[in-house]
């Protein structure tokens, strides 16, 4: 039978797991915050009133609804460059293994605003579907999460390779 207790192999293995992750959600956000950044669409050009436009149309929660109406519309503008600068900030900060938990917090508060903005599944549905609806923002929420509240910043960070020169 096996020893549970989990050997230094086990611990550095769960490490650079859980960096991986890390670079990997990193990456995500590198190009989710580069097409905001760097091209005007998004920004300036109106699609991100679109989208608002279509959360509020078919998927925001109803208590999202004043939030989006009263605030974010009025703010697009200032409020795109802060969701496009605040994405490449995420994916610089978990790929460079620096400020993790700032923005691991950071990026699980924008998962749980886009997860009530975008993913109601209506008012008379199954139990289930509240779950179900938003797959995609609850698993990088989550992700966030473990990156906030672990050790995710151990290894694969800039601090460690200037320490190994």
């Amino acid at each position: 039978m096996r020893d549970i207790k989990a050997s230094p192999t086990d611990a550095d293995r769960n490490a650079y797991a859980l960096a991986a992750l890390r670079v990997a959600v990193g990456c995500l956000f590198l190009i989710f915050g580069e097409y905001k950044v760097f091209g005007t669409q998004f920004t300036l050009g109106g699609g991100f009133q679109m989208w608002i436009n279509r959360f509020i149309q078919d998927g925001a929660y109803p208590f999202m609804l004043p939030v989006l109406k009263g605030l974010v519309l009025p703010h697009a503008t200032a409020i795109a460059l802060l969701v496009a600068y605040g994405e490449l900030a995420i994916g610089l900060a978990l790929v460079l293994g620096v400020c993790v938990r700032a923005a691991s917090a950071l990026g699980a508060l924008y998962m749980l605003t886009l997860l009530f903005s975008a993913n109601y599944p209506g008012a008379h549905v199954r139990l289930w579907q509240y779950f179900g609806a938003p797959l995609d923002h609850t698993v990088l929420a989550c992700c966030f999460l473990a990156f906030a509240f672990g050790n995710s910043d151990v290894v694969l960070t800039v601090r460690n390779l200037r320490k190994n020169k």
